[in-house]
């Protein structure tokens, strides 16, 4: 009887889902390779956290296989792929990225197998997209549509409670003068002797001058294994899913984790299925144990949101790598590289990249209405903020963050993915959060030494815009506003004066 072909598992597919044999999987007895490059560190300065949370993930997956896996370490995955099934046959579920996608279609004798870890098959989204009538693909749209296929929170033939989106009551300020909202802990793991070598090993790295990281490291807060992922996602779903909703897009300066799942790295290392997580959370709503508005919070954050973005990584085509439809060109500032939270006056600026520098983890306001919004109206160019958040976060992977940072962050796609920028002046930071009160700057000033970066940078941004702002309906009435400005002139002065180095 000839031996299957060794199956070569990477190191975000590492739940049990992708070796299944029943979904065009590899063969129930091949043997698994995994390898551990240490070119994929050396190529980019990936944050300390992330990087020791892979490894441990991989390698704890590796002690589960036992005699099953060959474990190898290697400069690159060709050396480590030489090294364990030489010029022979190799089996591999569809990558998550493009490079990674070219590597294995390189390699001869490799055989791509389809995907895992998604709900909608890609060729099924190609049918839905192609059949949209050339127009935008809207996230709301595709919503739905999935949906309807899996049943999800439905009532016959409509969405349950009569409505598909929930967003009105789950937009709501923190609650007043409260310095944390009350929801039970999040899951946290314990470390284990696997955490240990992964850390001496990076430690080293790092004093031999061999690879560069930056952030903080430790103790570990994601889960590594299936078992702790799923413990993860029970105490979500058991405790903390029910007051999710309500403030999901709300900030506390001392409770940064608020009612979050934290379950994105877990999901994008292939630990838990999407199918799994909200199946649990129908099911606890449909028990009476959460409320609609919180469940449907949570389903749309992975049935939508994630789903989305994984298929348009791979719609839109390599190109869209190099949109930049704003022009903006300017440089990653020093201390934004470094996670230099100590150099930023701005209070919420300052909490935020302290966050990513302590843990590479932010939920998706700080992401997109702090970080993001200022890279924004600081002209940033796109590419590299976009690579910084892959870099940086403990859930960023190449598909995640080009479609969310590129298209909705940076707006750099001109709108093929969102129907407007997203960025804001201090008011929002200031009615949605705690973190504007013993700021120096003022949320409500344009100019001056107590001006509101934000402030200031939204109405620099619209100006430098405004031909654009105009034509969108979105924006036109922000554009306008420009005409009632008598500080205009001056504000634009004091913008352009700005050190375009200067943190904040």
């Amino acid at each position: 009887m000839n031996r299957p072909p060794a199956h070569w598992l990477f190191g975000d597919q590492l739940g049990p889902r992708f070796l299944a044999p029943g979904d065009g999987g590899p063969h129930r007895d091949a043997p698994v390779v995994m390898v551990e490059s240490k070119a994929v560190f050396r190529r980019r300065r990936f944050h300390r956290a992330k990087a020791h949370l892979v490894l441990s993930a991989m390698r704890h997956r590796a002690a589960e296989l036992g005699d099953r896996v060959r474990y190898v370490r290697a400069e690159t995955y060709r050396e480590g792929l030489r090294a364990a099934v030489g010029q022979g046959p190799l089996t591999v579920r569809h990558p998550t990225s493009r490079a990674a996608l070219g590597l294995v279609r390189s390699l001869e004798g490799a055989r791509v197998l389809p995907p895992a870890g998604f709900l909608v098959p890609r060729e099924e989204f190609t049918a839905w997209a192609d059949g949209q009538g050339g127009g935008p693909l809207r996230q709301e749209a595709f919503y739905r549509w999935v949906r309807r296929r899996h049943e999800l929170l439905m009532e016959g033939d409509g969405p349950a409670g009569g409505r598909w989106n929930r967003d009105h009551d789950n937009r709501q300020p923190p609650p007043r003068g409260a310095a944390e909202l009350g929801a039970p802990p999040p899951y946290r793991p314990r470390e284990s002797a696997v955490d240990e070598e992964v850390r001496r090993d990076l430690d080293r790295w790092e004093r031999d001058g061999e690879v560069s990281f930056v952030g903080r490291d430790g103790p570990r807060l994601f889960p590594a294994t299936r078992r702790e992922a799923l413990a993860a996602l029970h105490r979500f779903v058991e405790h903390r899913l029910a007051g999710f909703g309500p403030h999901e897009d709300a900030m506390l300066h001392g409770d940064p984790v608020m009612s979050h799942s934290l379950l994105s790295s877990s999901l994008n290392l292939g630990l838990l299925d999407p199918a799994e997580c909200v199946e649990a959370a129908e099911a606890a709503w449909r028990a009476g144990r959460a409320p609609l508005n919180s469940v449907e919070g949570f389903v749309r954050q992975i049935a939508g949101w994630r789903e989305y973005v994984w298929q348009l990584y791979w719609y839109f085509g390599e190109d869209y790598r190099a949109s930049n439809a704003l022009g903006a060109r300017g440089a990653l500032p020093r201390w934004w590289e470094e996670l230099d939270a100590d150099a930023v006056t701005a209070r919420c600026l300052s909490r935020v990249l302290a966050q990513v520098r302590d843990t590479g983890w932010t939920h998706h306001i700080p992401r997109l209405m702090v970080l993001g919004s200022h890279a924004l109206q600081r002209g940033w160019d796109p590419g590299a903020v976009t690579g910084w958040f892959h870099r940086c976060f403990v859930d960023g992977y190449d598909w995640v963050m080009l479609p969310n940072v590129t298209g909705m962050s940076q707006y750099a796609d001109g709108g093929r993915m969102t129907t407007k920028p997203y960025t804001s002046g201090g008011a929002y930071i200031d009615r949605m959060s705690d973190l504007c009160g013993p700021c120096a700057y003022r949320p409500d000033r344009r100019v001056g030494e107590d001006a509101c970066p934000f402030t200031a940078g939204y109405w620099a941004f619209v100006h430098r815009h405004r031909d654009r702002l105009e034509r969108n309906p979105r924006t036109a009435q922000a554009a306008r506003g420009l005409g009632r400005l008598k500080d205009l002139p001056e504000l634009l002065r004091q913008e352009q004066g700005r050190d375009a180095g200067a943190a904040p």
